[in-house]
């Protein structure tokens, strides 16, 4: 049996080297065809700012033809892929999308952008693995509504790219295309579950890329390889139909799909184009409301809520000095900050999220592995879902409330309960919102980018991103600095709150990190999506 997975696993890389290579040749193909500027045209192209790329195309001075060859050869020829491991498929499609193009009438806001697609989106031809052998040879017969969106919008979907087995880790593995590095250092991880994306994108071979969101898995990647993303108000974007991996786990924690790229603008960019008539034709389920632009473009002062931590796992010291930091240019930039504290955060993680997210006892996660074998980065976590239940029972009065979820029962009346729970903590949370007259929030996002290895047996680190998906709020993520020499010394006197295992690892998951970026967190309330970008965008212009 082992023999037969492995063999579908080599069976996987052989087409994904097979697409690969199909691309090289297509890039290859379109200079040989076509009076190409070379290397100066391909360095000006990929140089430019998604804003800037979308306006030239508009205008007809770049063809959608040669920004797509750019990125081609880009992910090949400039070794992207060869040296961290990102893209597991060629969208062949693309060049079918490049002449539908010529024939559309009008041009979309996103007209001629090319967007690298995360594994577990449906793309019509292509396999959503999840990282799963059991998921390989199901080539999907449609695509999914955001997919449809984009190219409506005249982008051009080119790649899809890696995750972690299962996508419930913020690493980013799994044994049929293997382990994804981080581009700023080949050291680090790339985060996850969107890893691949961040990788891509941070290592300059797409520009604009589609992620989604249970835990963090836009939010860590952008932080931990210096891009900006955002996680939407859960059905503010389609998420229809779902793709394979997603019924990996039964949620009651809010996932959603959302953009990840280089600067705020081309998120917002993004998100006006994708929340559009077709969208909401397409999936009558979401709500019909179109990008606010007044909202995103406002220069109103803001009244701003801020925390350097959140009581449950201490931040890393360029974690805190970059909300410091950022706090003090908002300040200084006539805008109000008031301190917040996030209420009741241990309850939040070891109850709501914890157990939202594996609402079954990870039951049919587990079953999910049947026929499989576990990543090594995995391992930690599976060994843990799979103990008997008195085990898990027995643990679980050891080591509550890092392991909470062990003791919880599968049932209609826990599954009511747990709903009613999320429920009462949002009301609290908003309600202490309120009554400070916040409009926004600046916290820490998890960083700087994590040894290999770390992810796994940290879940709980999560703590600053799974709270707003336990919400249900929309949350974004910008670089706004580096890791000192100052902070890696600051490091080697951290002990976290408890001074145990987990905050020991922390410590070690994030050393030797000088150089790379490190991020804050901007939160808004449900359906303010703009304004979230809007605030993103004031902190963005001020670090940089």
């Amino acid at each position: 049996g082992r023999r037969q997975i492995q063999q579908k696993m080599e069976e996987a890389r052989r087409t994904r080297d097979l697409a690969l290579e199909r691309m090289e040749k297509a890039a290859r193909r379109f200079k040989q065809e076509v009076i190409w500027g070379g290397s100066t045209q391909t360095a000006h192209i990929l140089s430019l700012t998604m804003v800037e790329l979308a306006e030239k195309l508009k205008e007809g001075s770049l063809s959608p033809e040669s920004v797509l060859y750019s990125y081609m050869g880009k992910v090949k020829a400039l070794e992207v892929t060869r040296e961290v491991n990102c893209v597991v498929d060629f969208i062949h499609g693309c060049e079918d999308q490049l002449q539908k193009l010529k024939k559309q009438k009008e041009k979309g806001l996103l007209y001629g952008i090319p967007v690298s697609i995360k594994d577990h989106i449906n793309c019509k031809g292509h396999v959503s693995s999840g990282g799963m052998v059991k998921f390989l040879g199901q080539v999907k017969e449609e695509d999914s509504v955001v997919v449809q969106v984009l190219k409506s919008q005249g982008a051009i979907p080119f790649v899809k790219t890696n995750i972690p087995q299962t996508m419930i880790n913020y690493d980013c593995s799994n044994l049929i295309f293997g382990q994804t590095l981080n581009p700023l250092n080949h050291q680090k991880s790339p985060g996850g579950s969107s890893g691949g994306e961040g990788a891509l994108i941070a290592g300059g071979g797409s520009i604009l890329g589609i992620g989604s969101d249970v835990a963090g898995s836009i939010r860590l990647p952008s932080s931990f390889c210096g891009l900006c993303g955002l996680k939407p108000t859960g059905n503010r974007i389609s998420t229809s139909p779902s793709a394979c991996s997603d019924r990996t786990f039964v949620l009651a924690v809010a996932g959603m799909l959302g953009p990840m790229a280089r600067d705020v603008d081309s998120l917002a960019l993004c998100m006006k184009a994708l929340l559009c008539e077709e969208m909401f034709r397409l999936d009558p389920t979401l709500p019909p409301l179109p990008f606010d632009e007044q909202v995103y473009t406002s220069s109103k002062p803001l009244r701003i809520g801020y925390y350097e931590g959140d009581g449950y796992f201490q931040p890393s010291p360029s974690m805190k000095r970059a909300v410091q930091q950022t706090r003090k240019l908002l300040q200084d930039a006539g805008h109000t900050l008031v301190p917040f504290a996030p209420p009741k955060i241990d309850y939040v993680v070891d109850e709501l999220f914890t157990r939202g997210i594996f609402s079954d006892g990870a039951a049919h996660m587990v079953d999910c592995f049947k026929g499989d074998i576990v990543d090594p980065n995995l391992k930690s976590q599976y060994n843990t879902y799979r103990l008997p239940a008195l085990v898990k029972k027995i643990l679980a009065i050891i080591l509550k409330p890092i392991v909470s979820v062990w003791t919880f029962q599968l049932s209609a009346k826990n599954l009511w309960d747990q709903h009613g729970a999320v429920e009462v903590y949002r009301t609290e949370f908003i309600a202490k919102w309120r009554k400070l007259r916040l409009d926004v929030i600046l916290c820490p996002a998890l960083g700087p980018a994590f040894n290999h290895g770390y992810a796994g047996k940290l879940f709980a680190a999560t703590s600053y991103t799974n709270l707003y998906n336990v919400l249900n709020f929309p949350a974004g993520v910008v670089p706004v600095s580096t890791v000192t020499r100052a902070d890696e010394e600051e490091l080697k006197h951290y002990r976290g709150h408890y001074g145990d295992p987990w905050d020991q690892r922390l410590k070690e998951a994030v050393e030797g990190a000088v150089g790379l970026p490190v991020a804050v967190q901007c939160v808004a309330l449900p359906w303010q999506e703009e304004l979230c970008l809007r605030f993103m965008k004031e902190v963005e212009t001020l670090a940089h």
